[in-house]
């Protein structure tokens, strides 16, 4: 019988993973974290689509099949919201964990046949995007961070997600290596999210922002 790759990754203490007709997920003190693409078919829809922030500020002129990397995917929400707009999107995790959910969340959307096709332009790595930028093997059109930060939403779901990322995932403890790494890569744009009122990602003046009700989007063009 083969072993199960995932009994290779280290989890927090009283942390398991669950398999179930859902898919993948982590399991913590009554808490489930699991990456669900299926969820987010409202916002996929091409009407509302053109108007997410993230799409607007990733776009960019005259690329009839542009790239982007996600440089801390996460469960992969941005990243999808990028795929659904037309990018090949390579998504970058550091946390093996958090990858593995991933992993899933991607495959499952192959079998569904509303995500097939913007799943097929998503490309999952596992490391830290300061070492996998350099070896990337092609230039992207847009290289897109989005660091850990705290969050002031009060809903129970997204604290609870928090709360299981929070045990898995550090906070970026070197902005200035990870915006230097995105450079690095010669991307026509670099898309950073922040909160609303944050700081600048290493204290580097963007060339433009959009900004929302709870975060902003910063737009440095090299």
């Amino acid at each position: 019988m083969p072993m199960d790759p995932l009994n290779d990754i280290a989890l927090p203490e009283g942390m398991a993973f669950v398999r179930d007709e859902q898919g993948l997920a982590l399991a913590y003190g009554g808490m489930v974290l699991r990456g669900d693409f299926a969820r987010m078919l409202p916002r996929l829809r091409a009407d509302r689509l053109a108007h997410e922030l993230l799409v607007r500020a990733a776009r960019v002129r005259g690329a009839e099949a542009p790239t982007a990397v996600d440089c801390t995917a996460g469960l992969g929400e941005d990243a999808l919201l990028l795929a659904a707009a037309g990018f090949s999107v390579t998504l970058i995790e550091r946390d093996p964990a958090i990858a593995a959910l991933l992993a899933d969340a991607i495959e499952r959307a192959g079998d569904d046949s509303r995500l097939a096709q913007v799943a097929d332009r998503m490309r999952l790595v596992v490391g830290d995007a300061v070492d996998v930028l350099p070896q990337l093997g092609f230039t992207p059109d847009v290289v897109f961070l989005d660091p850990m930060f705290p969050t002031k939403r009060k809903d129970a779901a997204t604290n609870k997600k928090l709360q299981i990322f929070q045990l898995l995932e550090k906070p970026c403890d070197d902005e200035e290596a990870l915006l230097s790494a995105a450079l690095s890569a010669h991307p026509r744009k670099v898309v950073v999210k922040r909160p609303l009122k944050g700081p600048a990602l290493a204290g580097a003046k963007p060339s433009s922002s959009l900004s929302g009700k709870v975060v902003r989007y910063d737009i440095i063009v090299p």
